[in-house]
């Protein structure tokens, strides 16, 4: 009766250490699952910086070359430097022409400014030419109206000299009867002398006069001919007249060559744009570089991210501004935190489902695990790291992620471990 007494209970025992183990598998799986859907995590994760190929842009010998492959370098300490000499001379080539420009505005200017002083000369010379034909034309008017007046005093001298002619020829007869005296005749011939030297005389006024209109008339002539020649001069020396605008127009292009020249000279030394990480450096000193062709690669050492692709049913308990936990495999043991930066919108579709058809150009390529099993799609979370600039991250170097809320600083650390 003992020993089955003593069964009961060990079966009994046995059942409820078997009820207990069971009842605690189904709460641990749960909490499980309600850790990892309230807190999604993914080992899906790299580290990624933002890096960029640096170039020359200029051509050229590499005459220094300032950095090793993985190294590190600071904002503003020298890269690299491409003989500057070839841009030396072509600055001092352009500051030259720009100089032998301003030469010839100056030379220019002073040659125009004669060629006014000439159109001025010309123009004053016009003015005067144009005074003589005014003079030379009342001159004109003037001789014609003395001739005129010399012609009426010959008409009145004739007209006297006929009346006197008259009076002599009618007492003249009558001395012989003494019904005239001789002193009257001699009176009469006296007047008739004295009136044909008065009609000589007027004739010669005319013929002065007359001489005087056509010399006033030549004298015209002349004045009309230099003004005519003074408005050619004025006219010749108005259009003789340079402009400085076909020179002018050239300091533009002068002053970018300069400036082309100084901005191809400063190119040739290459400093670090920001604090980087040097690599994928494969050149040496005195390799030729060449305009757009990269040397290497800088990875900018001051923010890092987390790019983890979490399953679609996850997203709906990840938001921008929550909290994170990154853990870099090259070391497990130290936790960064983080927080969620944005939760991607778009991968490349899987042409297994879609077919040919693949809008995906330029999304992120999140590839699936099992082409025979229908998996959730993963979208790309990105995830900033809070972590000094000097923490020894390397680009694309696994991850994983842990979603932890909302973020707080005050909760940060760097390198906890």
């Amino acid at each position: 009766m003992e020993e089955s007494g003593s069964v009961v209970q060990h079966t009994r025992l046995g059942g409820a250490v078997s009820f207990a183990i069971i009842a605690a598998a189904v709460i641990t799986g749960v909490l499980v699952v309600y850790k990892t859907t309230e807190y999604p995590r993914t080992d899906d994760a790299e580290i990624f910086a933002n890096f960029i190929g640096i170039a020359p842009q200029v051509d050229g010998p590499i005459v220094k070359l300032a950095v090793r492959d993985n190294a590190f370098v600071k904002q503003g300490d020298p890269l690299f430097e491409i003989d500057p000499r070839p841009y030396e001379y072509a600055l001092q080539k352009a500051r030259s022409e720009q100089s032998t420009l301003e030469g010839q505005i100056e030379d220019e200017s002073r040659t125009i400014a004669s060629q006014v002083s000439a159109v001025d000369a010309a123009r004053a010379n016009n003015s005067s030419a144009a005074a003589n034909v005014n003079r030379a034309a009342a001159a004109v008017n003037e001789a014609r109206a003395n001739v005129l007046r010399a012609r009426a005093a010959l008409d009145s001298a004739k007209a006297e000299l006929a009346y006197q002619t008259n009076n002599y020829n009618r007492i003249e007869p009558l001395l012989a009867q003494q019904f005239v005296t001789v002193d009257q005749v001699d009176q009469a011939r006296t007047a008739v002398a004295a009136r044909t030297q008065a009609v000589d005389q007027a004739s010669s006024e005319l013929v002065q006069a007359e001489a005087q209109v056509e010399s006033a008339a030549a004298q015209f002539e002349q004045a009309k001919a230099a003004m005519l020649q003074s408005q050619a001069q004025l006219s010749q020396s108005q259009h003789s007249v340079l402009t400085l605008e076909p020179l002018t127009n050239q300091r533009e292009a002068r002053a970018a060559a300069i400036l082309t020249a100084e901005y191809n000279l400063n190119n040739c030394s290459v400093y670090a744009p920001f604090d980087a990480r040097v690599t994928n450096l494969i050149i040496s000193r005195g390799a030729y570089a060449h305009i757009g062709q990269e040397l290497f690669t800088l990875i900018d050492a001051r923010e890092w991210w987390a790019v983890a692709n979490f399953r679609e049913p996850q997203l709906s308990h990840i938001r921008p501004g929550m909290q994170a936990y990154v853990y870099a495999l090259s070391r497990p043991n130290v936790r960064y935190d983080g927080v969620v930066d944005s939760v991607g919108y778009g991968v490349q579709a899987d042409t297994t489902l879609v077919g040919s058809y693949s809008p995906g150009a330029g999304l992120p390529n999140v590839q699936r695990s099992l082409n025979w099993v229908h998996l959730a799609t993963r979208f790309p979370v990105r995830v900033r790291i809070l972590a000094p600039e000097a923490e020894p991250f390397r680009l694309s170097e696994s991850a994983v992620v842990v979603i932890r809320g909302t973020y707080s600083r005050e909760h940060s650390s760097y390198g906890r471990p």
